[in-house]
């Protein structure tokens, strides 16, 4: 399914520049598409100095991602991010802070971000985190695997990791700016969801380059022919450099474009983002107001 495919780069950043050139979404229509976006918003914490009050407020804002005026001006009776991600010794104060909510937590996991931990230590830390109430698991991969393709061991190693989950979901952080072509993005996003991969992932975010629209654009060409091939639906998530209200929109556009409107549901489609919101916010703010407030009236994500 992906041996001897090829992508081609240029054609590949031609079609997602034109796809965010063509679109224009103004006033009602862009608001509603923002809105959209903040239900897919993985609202995420993965700093070295996080703490459990910075976990409760994160959670805080997940559950209220909107203030009160905006909800009314946009006739919204209820609205929260798509979930939380943290770190696994952050899950239990998520998971406290969240319950009632319906919000799931999602941990990343297996040596993030690097992933170069003992495969045995890396499926413990998956199902200890599991264990402390992470409904989501976000796994990255060993990005040897790709570029020596080693297609087999990156199979195994993903099965491995989808075993440990259980009933939670797993999410594959292809670290797509690690894997130095589009062609190995195409079969790695191939042999991921292969192994079982409820959803693929752009990056971790602490790679020199993470998500781009290029690279979004061959992971969706690979879902719609994983998906031809097998009837089976995978998601999407973009992760890493998404910080404006504009790019939730474009990414927006190249999932409706590619997939179609299915695929702009929380169920099929994460956004990994900590400070996009806040723009997101500001934005609408200015939709419902005609003025944009000052960083000072937005509560802190």
């Amino acid at each position: 399914m992906f041996e001897g495919h090829r992508v081609n780069r240029p054609a590949a950043e031609r079609r997602a520049a034109s796809l965010t050139a063509r679109r224009s979404l103004k006033k009602d229509h862009q608001a509603a598409w923002l809105v959209n976006a903040i239900r897919c918003i993985d609202l995420t914490t993965l700093a070295g100095d996080d703490t459990a009050q910075r976990v409760r407020r994160l959670c805080a804002k997940a559950r209220r991602p909107l203030a009160p005026h905006l909800l009314q001006a946009l006739d919204l009776a209820e609205l929260t991010t798509g979930a939380v991600c943290v770190y696994p010794t952050m899950v239990p104060h998520a998971v406290a802070a969240l319950e009632g909510s319906g919000i799931p937590v999602a941990s990343v996991a297996t040596g993030f971000p690097a992933g170069l931990m003992p495969l045995p230590l890396r499926l413990q830390e998956i199902r200890w985190a599991v264990a402390e109430g992470a409904a989501e698991i976000d796994i990255v991969i060993t990005r040897e695997h790709v570029l020596t393709a080693n297609w087999q061991a990156l199979h195994d190693e993903v099965a491995a990791m989808r075993e440990a989950c259980g009933p939670a979901h797993m999410k594959a952080i292809l670290a797509t700016g690690e894997l130095q072509t589009l062609d190995n993005v195409y079969a790695a996003s191939m042999v991921a969801m292969q192994a079982g991969s409820d959803f693929i992932k752009t990056s971790t975010g602490k790679e020199g380059v993470n998500a781009t629209l290029p690279v979004s654009l061959t992971m969706l060409r690979a879902l719609r022919d994983y998906g031809a091939a097998t009837g089976h639906r995978v998601g999407f998530k973009p992760a890493g450099g998404l910080r404006t209200a504009k790019d939730a929109l474009n990414w927006q556009v190249l999932m409706m474009e590619e997939l179609g409107r299915d695929w702009l549901r929380p169920d099929l489609f994460r956004i990994g983002a900590s400070s996009l919101l806040s723009d997101i916010e500001r934005q609408l703010d200015h939709h419902v107001t005609g003025r944009y407030a000052a960083a000072s009236r937005q509560a802190l994500a």
